[in-house]
């Protein structure tokens, strides 16, 4: 188990929906007899609170925020594809028993394998065990192969975060001669991530995926689903995410 990523995730916990929310109802409820006003007060935001972040448009605006505008990629932009790792799925029964990329990975290697059929050009897949079980990397490197039909040229698997991703990475493609990367991962998670590695000394090439629809709003936007909590949830995260990398140069 890494000990600062289990801290780190704590106290973001703290800070994200739905239990930010979730804590300042318990403190309403119980302020509810002795301060009544204020208790009902605090109570009647919380519940504000998750509504709004549960309907699918505050959510899609909260990504909006983050979501770089889309450019397309013709192929001679960058030297190398990194695709970063966004989780795994455990002890998956329907294979094996392993573990297995879950569904935020699996839609990055998906796009990463599309962009290296369209380019030609090396892939790397950085990705650790912050949890103390399989690593990413490896296994993403298994499924762009096997399941793709697409060679791994490189594999970073001792990050536990995105910018160990960017800084363990580095020198595998340094020592390659790379110096330009189209780097994949979530739209939303690119502002976050596109700095660390600009900081390792990259020219980074943005190829997300992932993009919300930008249809018309309709009725159904305003009522609350557990996949627009979620989006909610991803924002939110990335926006403390930026944050705190910057505090932290």
């Amino acid at each position: 188990m890494n000990w600062n990523w289990l801290f780190t995730n704590l106290a973001a916990g703290l800070l994200l929906p739905p239990l930010n929310l979730l804590l300042l109802g318990t403190v309403g409820f119980w302020l509810a007899r002795r301060r009544p006003r204020l208790g009902r007060s605090l109570l009647g935001l919380a519940l504000l609170g998750l509504w709004l972040l549960a309907t699918p448009w505050v959510a899609g605006r909260l990504l909006a925020t983050l979501e770089l505008p889309y450019a397309p990629i013709r192929g001679g932009e960058a030297e190398a594809i990194v695709i970063l790792g966004g989780g795994l799925r455990y002890d998956a029964p329907e294979f094996g028993g392993g573990d297995t990329l879950n569904a935020r990975t699996l839609e990055r290697v998906r796009y990463g394998a599309r962009l290296q059929r369209l380019t030609g050009k090396p892939v790397l897949v950085t990705g650790g065990a912050p949890e103390g079980e399989s690593a990413e990397g490896p296994l993403m490197k298994a499924v762009l192969e096997a399941e793709f039909g697409v060679p791994v040229a490189w594999v970073e698997e001792r990050s536990a975060n995105t910018r160990e991703n960017a800084r363990f990475s580095a020198p595998l493609l340094r020592a390659a001669g790379i110096r330009r990367i189209y780097l994949v991962s979530h739209v939303w998670h690119l502002p976050r991530a596109i700095p660390e590695f600009e900081r390792e000394g990259f020219a980074v090439v943005a190829a997300g995926t992932g993009y919300q629809s930008s249809g018309d709003s309709h009725c159904f936007d305003f009522l609350p689903s557990a996949s627009a909590l979620m989006s909610s949830y991803y924002a939110c995260h990335e926006w403390v995410g930026v944050v705190w990398y910057r505090l932290r140069g």
